[in-house]
C-alpha cells in the first residue's frame, strides 16, 4: 500500500521534437524513423498515467504533477488572481476536477478560447460508509455501483482500494484534511460461482444482484473479538495513514484492478487498461497543452477535466456545474474586461468535447449502423446525433474535417443505430450552459465500461495531433 506522493510519480515523457506548425500549413512531421515506435512510446506514457491514477482524485493529482513540472502555477478560487501575459495556470475544484490554461497573445474578446473538455471519473464500484458485513465467518466489503460499469467484468479480478480519506486535523470544525490513499496489492475479490451451481451462466450471462451478490470478499472474521469486525477497514486505513482510528471522518474509495496496462496482439497494435474511458482523452489533452508551450497562439488554450460525468455531471465540479464558466469569466475579469467582453469572448470560442467512442466489433457487427463503423487504429471519431446527444453540427463538423485534413490525420464519423438509444457526454451540457460552439470526438475502443478496456496504439497519437492543432487554431 502507498499514499500518493506527487513528487515521486513516474515522469510521463512526451518527446515531440518537431514543430507542429506554422498555422498556414498545419504541417506535422515526426523525426522518428519508426512511426509505430513513437506511437507506442506515447501509449506507454498513457499506461503509466492510468496506472498511477486509479481514482479521479489520483488522476487530478497526476495531472497536477505534470503541469507543475512544466511551470504551471496553481490558482485558488478563494483568492484574488493576478495573471501574467501568456501565463500558465491551473485550478482544482475539490481534488477531482481541474482546469488548466495558457493565456493567449490576444484578448479573449478578440480571439476567444479553445477548450478541450473531458472527464476524470470512470464507472465502477465505490465503498459504502459502513462497508463491513460478516457472513458465514467471512468479512465482506459492501459496495455501491457508480455509473454504469459492466459488473460481470469485476469477477475474478485482483481488486484493491484507492481514493481519498477525510481526517480530523484540528480542534476547529473546519480543520479537515484530505489524503490520497492507494493499496498496490490485491485486497478484495469477487469470486465467481462455479458453473456446476450456475449451469445457465453461458446462456443467460453472468449477473449479480447489486445488494446481495456484489459485496467483495475481504477477510476472515475475528471470532474471538467480533466487536472489531465492523471497524476492520477503518482501522486498516488508520494504520497505513498513521492516524488514530477516531481521526477518520469519511472517505470516497474506489475499487480498482491492480493489473497494469499492457500492449497486446500480434504486432502489439492494441493496448488494454482500466479507465481508458476517459483518462485516455484526458492524457491526450494534457499532452497537447504541454507540448504547445513553444507556440504563441492568439486564443487562450484551455483544458477542463470534470468529475461526475458518469453519474450525470450535476455537481459543483461536474460539467453541468459552474466550474468552467467561473474560470473563463475570471480570466476575463483579470484582464479588466466587462461582462459584455466576456460574452463576446464566448461567441469567439469553440469547445472540443473529448470522450471515447464505440469501435466496430467484428463479433457484434449488427450493433452498428452499416455505414458508420468506427475502426480501431483508423483515427479520431466525430460523434453526431441529430437529437443533440452529441453537439456536432455542420459548421463544427467542417472544422473537425479541415483540421484532420491539414494534419494528414485519418478520421471517422459515427452515429448510433437509429433503433438503439444513444449515449451522451459533457459536450451538450457544457455547450448549452455557456453558449459555445462545440463538437464531440473520441478514439474508438472496445469493452467500454468494462474493468479492462481496449483501444488502438495509433489512435492515441492521432488524437494528440488533432488536439494540438485545435488548441492552436
Amino acid at each position: 500500500m502507498q499514499t500518493l506522493d506527487t513528487q515521486n510519480l513516474n515522469t510521463i515523457n512526451f518527446d515531440c521534437t518537431t514543430p507542429l506548425f506554422p498555422l498556414g500549413s498545419l504541417s506535422f512531421k515526426l523525426k522518428s524513423l519508426n512511426p509505430m515506435s513513437h506511437a507506442k512510446s506515447l501509449v506507454s506514457d498513457l499506461i503509466d498515467f492510468i496506472d498511477n491514477s486509479p481514482s479521479p482524485w489520483h488522476a487530478v493529482s497526476s495531472t497536477v504533477a505534470l503541469l507543475e513540472a512544466d511551470g504551471f502555477e496553481q490558482l485558488e478560487e478563494s483568492e484574488a488572481w493576478q495573471l501574467a501575459e501568456k501565463g500558465r495556470y491551473y485550478v482544482v475544484r475539490d481534488q477531482s476536477s481541474l482546469i488548466a490554461f495558457i493565456n493567449g497573445a490576444t484578448s479573449p474578446t478578440e480571439a476567444g478560447f479553445r477548450i478541450i473538455g473531458a472527464h476524470s471519473d470512470s464507472p465502477g464500484l465505490r465503498v459504502k460508509p459502513h462497508p463491513i458485513s460478516e457472513k458465514g465467518g467471512w468479512l465482506r466489503v459492501g459496495v455501491e455501483v457508480y455509473g454504469g460499469p459492466i459488473l460481470a467484468t469485476f469477477a475474478d479480478r485482483d481488486l484493491s482500494l484507492a481514493g481519498r480519506v477525510s481526517i480530523n486535523s484540528g480542534e476547529a470544525v473546519t480543520d479537515i484534511e484530505s489524503r490520497l490513499i492507494k493499496f498496490d496489492h490485491p485486497l478484495l475479490r469477487l469470486p465467481n460461482l462455479a458453473i456446476h451451481l450456475n449451469r445457465e451462466v453461458n446462456e443467460k450471462g453472468l449477473k449479480f444482484n447489486r445488494q446481495q451478490e456484489l459485496p467483495l470478499i475481504f477477510s476472515l472474521a475475528d471470532n474471538d473479538n467480533p466487536k472489531n469486525n465492523p471497524r476492520v477497514l477503518q482501522q486498516l486505513l488508520a494504520d497505513v495513514l498513521e492516524l488514530d482510528f477516531e481521526q477518520i471522518l469519511g472517505w470516497e474509495l474506489a475499487i480498482y484492478d491492480t493489473q497494469k496496462g499492457a500492449f497486446w496482439g500480434k504486432d502489439e497494435l492494441f493496448f488494454a487498461n482500466s479507465q481508458l474511458d476517459n483518462l485516455a482523452s484526458c492524457h491526450a489533452a494534457l499532452m497537447a497543452l504541454l507540448h504547445n508551450l513553444e507556440h504563441d497562439p492568439d486564443a487562450t488554450q484551455v483544458i477542463a477535466f470534470f468529475d461526475h460525468e458518469e453519474v450525470g455531471s450535476e455537481s459543483e465540479k461536474g460539467a453541468d456545474g459552474s466550474f468552467l464558466g467561473d474560470i473563463l469569466k475570471r480570466i476575463c475579469i483579470t484582464q479588466g474586461l466587462s461582462t459584455e467582453h466576456y460574452l463576446r469572448a464566448l461567441s469567439q470560442s469553440t469547445l472540443m468535447s473529448a470522450d471515447m467512442a464505440h469501435a466496430w466489433h467484428p463479433n457484434f457487427a449488427d450493433k452498428h449502423d452499416a455505414e458508420h463503423r468506427p475502426m480501431i487504429n483508423s483515427g479520431p471519431v466525430l460523434k453526431i446525433n441529430s437529437n443533440q446527444r452529441y453537439t456536432t453540427q455542420a459548421n463544427t463538423e467542417a472544422l473537425f474535417v479541415k483540421l484532420c485534413q491539414q494534419q494528414a490525420i485519418p478520421y471517422q464519423k459515427f452515429i448510433n443505430r437509429t433503433d438503439l438509444s444513444c449515449g451522451s457526454t459533457i459536450g451538450p451540457l457544457t455547450a448549452s450552459k455557456l453558449g459555445l460552439s462545440s463538437f464531440d470526438v473520441g478514439n474508438p475502443m472496445w469493452s467500454m465500461h468494462s474493468i479492462r478496456e481496449s483501444a488502438g496504439v495509433l489512435d492515441h497519437e492521432y488524437m494528440l495531433k488533432l488536439m494540438r492543432a485545435f488548441l492552436l487554431s
